[in-house]
């Protein structure tokens, strides 16, 4: 019996192929042990293509509903340009004057039909639900991406990676963020993946729809995304030259087989070629000149003058990255990161570990396929590594190689295992009944969706506070504007009532539209100091209220008011012409963007109570009861005063919460000027 089982298991098991599964064995093995080997010769459970949809959608949805906006450039280069063509008012900032030109308005036209389609099918008027189901297009359109790029894992390289990416990728903090985000970088990756479902099939020269294809859309997430994109196509391009794939080439036809090779890929480029003319000249209408955004922003981060470029907005040191991964990815990060050279190992110790044949001069080894397939992610990190300006969103488009170099890692690992077991145990057959494989793995995925989850639970606890504080005052604080001054058609009840009135309100969808659309003749202005970079956009103020900058401490360029038409989509056009007074590339601060504090309404500040830090520009508004009153107050994660671990994972428990110090991040109302203004609407409404 040993004999046999010698032979039969002369590796260890692998049943991810039918190929690489054990086959019939001598028939003198009893019935019993003939089973138990039919079950071993399974290949592992693996979700279809419309399984993996259904479970990535329920992540990324919920992700669009929940998510933090991570970063005030997605708000004020992305949201609030969107506004302004939707509504006719927003923030523009210096990177979309026609002065600099550095953002695409084609990107933003992109979305501006699925913020416009729940008012057509709807007749639903709100700009909050507009933006949370842009949110949800977006959340949809990457878990298309994602199953793609799974199928072509689990058809192509291998079934248990294909699995461990699937649960990596959907239960993962850095995507629940990155999915959602309405940024170029999200945008890149999005076709990056589609790029590399197409790009990880191994090239032949009868499959000719796969380059085109992976080409084309390398060239959209470049040209339409971030040109820096470009950089993840460099191993397809090598693999299209150099790597024979599916194709068998002597000697003597190498030549010919190269040329042909060559000659496709430049036909692809040629056709690719072709992409950025639409845009070039849908951008040259929206800025009124001749404008190629792709090449200004290259142009702009790689080749700035001595006084300009991306370092003035700040310079990280080279670890950033590694920190940032680590919170996005936590223990999947080390293991994407050992990935390559862990193929190496295996290469060495376990080399039928990829394939059942060691392959020939005239093949290419299973081992190079994958290797240039977890290239891509060293060579983005050691791009952007060595520049000095370093920021999260830059490393999106390869947030899913992430997962997929950490899936592969999981399986290289699985594999030494059994060697392992094997060479212990002296017994492939026990090594093939053995759970502690499927155990191991399972363990490494599921702590990960368990520091992905605390992580994504910290983010709204200890972050949300902005956008909830919003959509307060929306709730809150203008039907009470509007029951005063009887604007409400329906007042508000006494206080022990008004819960059952909200959920009344709620219900009475035509009733709250008309209400609160009268808010606009109070001519409201709400500021914001030191907190403009949490200003969550205009898609979740109320119509008709004034969003302004106060000075505070911080002395760099704050965005502008874009040019306000009257009329509609075209006019708004001719404000994507204007050049704003006062904007500039040199991150100096421009007093004409700012209000007095006096003419404010509204208030928007943190304050820590613990550990007050007060300054000329940056008083402690909240104590000026005199002047000042709380609307609505909520916590606020103090990052000075929180331990390093507590405030990056949230986990329930006294001792774990009792280690962060909160701040309260308030809306205050100015008392004079609130009131002012409710006695001008009543004068008004009475002489009416």
């Amino acid at each position: 019996m040993s004999n046999i089982q010698t032979l039969r298991f002369r590796r260890p098991i692998d049943k991810d192929k039918n190929e690489f599964a054990p086959k019939p064995v001598a028939a003198r093995h009893t019935g019993i042990l003939q089973d138990q080997l039919r079950r071993a010769a399974r290949p592992p459970w693996v979700p279809r293509f419309s399984v993996a949809l259904r479970v990535l959608l329920i992540f990324r949805v919920t992700a669009a509903m929940y998510s933090n906006l991570q970063d005030c450039d997605e708000v004020f280069n992305y949201w609030e340009p969107l506004h302004y063509l939707y509504k006719g008012y927003g923030f523009q900032t210096w990177e979309t004057s026609p002065q600099y030109a550095i953002r695409s308005w084609v990107y933003t036209i992109l979305w501006l039909l699925p913020s416009k389609v729940l008012f057509w099918v709807l007749h639903e008027t709100g700009k909050r639900p507009a933006f949370f189901f842009v949110r949800a297009v977006l959340g949809t359109i990457s878990t298309i991406c994602e199953a793609k790029l799974y199928d072509t894992v689990r058809l192509k390289i291998n079934n248990r990676v294909a699995r461990y990416m699937l649960f990596m990728l959907a239960a993962n903090a850095g995507m629940w963020n990155a999915s959602t985000a309405l940024l170029p970088s999200s945008f890149a990756m999005y076709t990056t993946m589609l790029a590399l479902s197409h790009a990880f099939i191994p090239p032949s020269n009868k499959d000719s729809q796969r380059t085109l294809t992976a080409v084309m859309l390398f060239t959209v997430g470049a040209v339409l995304g971030w040109p820096f994109a470009l950089a993840l196509a460099i191993p397809f391009v090598f693999e299209e030259l150099f790597v024979f794939g599916d194709d068998t080439v002597s000697a003597k036809n190498r030549f010919d087989w190269q040329l042909n090779r060559g000659i496709r890929l430049l036909l692809c480029g040629a056709a690719a070629v072709l992409i950025p003319i639409p845009i070039v000249i849908i951008d040259s209408y929206f800025y009124g000149k001749l404008t190629p955004v792709f090449w200004n922003i290259v142009k702009y981060n790689v080749f700035p003058d001595t006084s300009r470029g991306p370092g003035l907005y700040g310079t990280e040191p080279w670890y950033y990255y590694l920190l940032n991964l680590s919170l996005n990815f936590n223990i999947l990060l080390p293991m994407a990161l050992f990935s390559f050279p862990a193929l190496m190992i295996t290469y060495r110790i376990d080399r039928r570990r990829l394939g059942n044949a060691i392959p020939t001069a005239e093949q290419s080894s299973p081992f190079r396929l994958l290797a240039l397939r977890l290239l891509p992610l060293y060579i983005w990190i050691g791009i952007f590594t060595v520049q000095p300006h370093k920021e999260e969103r830059f490393m999106y488009p390869v947030f899913p190689l992430v997962c997929f170099n950490a899936a592969v890692m999981t399986y290289l690992l699985r594999g030494w295992m059994e060697l392992a077991y094997i060479k212990i145990t002296k017994s492939p057959y026990r090594a093939s009944r053995s759970q502690l494989f499927r155990w191991s793995t399972l363990t490494i995925v599921l702590l990960s969706a368990f520091i992905s989850l605390s992580r994504i639970l910290a983010l709204w606890t200890y972050y949300h506070t902005p956008m909830t504080l919003v959509y307060n005052f929306e709730k809150q604080e203008v039907p009470r504007l509007l029951n005063v001054t009887g604007l409400l058609e329906t007042p508000l009840p006494p206080p022990e009532l008004l819960e059952e009135y909200k959920r009344k309100l709620e219900k009475n969808r035509e009733e709250l539209r008309v209400d609160l659309s009268s808010i606009a003749e109070f001519g409201l202005r709400i500021c914001y100091g030191k907190e403009w970079h949490r200003f969550p956009g205009h898609y979740l103020v109320p119509d008709g209220i004034r969003i302004d900058w106060i000075k505070s401490e911080f002395d760099g360029m704050l965005p502008a008011h874009f040019l306000e038409p009257h009329g509609g989509i075209r006019s708004r056009v001719m404000g994507t012409r204007h050049v704003p007074a006062g904007l500039n590339d040199l991150n100096k601060e421009e007093p004409m963007h700012y209000v007095g504090v006096s003419s404010c309404d509204y208030l928007v500040d943190l304050d820590f109570p613990h550990d007050p830090i007060e300054s000329t520009h940056e008083p402690r508004y909240i104590l000026d009861d005199k002047t000042w009153e709380p609307v609505s107050c909520l916590p606020f994660l103090d990052v000075r005063h929180s331990s390093r671990l507590t405030r990056a994972f949230w986990l329930p428990g006294e001792m774990w919460q009792s280690q962060n110090k909160f701040g309260e991040y308030c809306i205050l109302r100015n008392k004079v000027s609130v009131e002012k203004k409710i006695d001008e609407v009543k004068r008004a409404h009475s002489a009416a």
